[in-house]
Formats: C-alpha cells, structure tokens, sequence
C-alpha cells in the first residue's frame, strides 16, 4: 500500500499521533509512559518525519526512540488537549456527583451511571446533572466543598 501526505497533512497526523497517545497516557517527557500496545507503530509515524518535511517536529530519547518535541506539543495542540482536559475533567465531576446524589436519594447501591438505570432514574440522573452544570458553569469550583469524614 502507497500513502502520499502533504507536509501539512503530515504534521496532522503527527499531531493526531502525540494527540491519540496522550491519551492512551504516554509522554513525551517520560518514554516508559509509553504504551507497548502503540509503541512500534508510533516509533514509524514519527520514524517518518524526515521523509514528510517535519524533521522539526520529532525528536529522539537517548535511547534513540523517537517522540514529539516541544514544537508538535505545544500551541493549537496544547490548545486542544487542555480543553480536553477540561471537559473529561467536569463531565466526569457532574456525573459522579450526580450518581452520588441519587445513590443518596434512593438509599440503593448503584454502582455505576448509566447501569441498568430505570427510566425515571435516568431522568433524575439528568436534572441533578444539569444542577451541576449551571453551577460550574456560574463558579466553577469556587462552592464546591469537601466535608471529610461524610456528610455536614
């Protein structure tokens, strides 16, 4: 199989690598994050750097592995792993506070959102979340309080 890139279709699709192993965890300070799943056909996207023009992006360890530098990782890519970031971090938030809140609700053990949840369930899952929601959006962490030891 033949495959032609442009460079700048190339640096997309070692954008999309660094982007892709991110979040399989690897990174690029740190070679043993890298997972063995993805190892050999990483090594051969970046391995192929020189020959699309993106020389500049790659770099290797002292063990000669390749990975992305600073000039791959940061700017619009950083851009987008942050929001990323940012929204697997309150999306997961709004649900586990608002599987927490219905646990508490009903008194039963639901271990997991979205499992075997009645319709009705699923619906109070879904206004606690939205309860959230606007509360995040409004002040994001600035009202949210860890009382140790359970509840106040």
């Amino acid at each position: 199989m033949k495959v032609s890139f442009t460079t700048k279709e190339y640096t997309r699709l070692l954008e999309l690598a660094h982007l892709g192993l991110w979040v399989a965890g690897a990174r690029p300070d740190d070679p043993a994050t890298m997972p063995e799943r993805y190892a050999e056909v990483s090594q051969k996207v970046f391995g192929l750097a020189e020959m699309f023009g993106c020389a500049d992006l790659v770099e290797s360890d002292v063990n000669g592995e390749l990975f992305p530098n600073e000039k791959l990782t940061t700017g619009p890519v950083a851009e987008k792993l942050d929001k990323f970031v940012e929204d697997a971090f309150w999306g997961e938030l709004v649900g586990r506070l608002a599987e927490r809140d219905l646990r508490a609700e009903q008194g039963k053990d639901i271990t997991k959102l979205g499992e075997e949840l009645s319709e009705e369930e699923q619906d109070r899952v879904e206004v606690l979340e939205d309860a959230y929601w606007r509360e995040f959006e409004a002040k994001g962490v600035d009202h949210l309080v860890l009382l140790k030891g359970g509840k106040g």
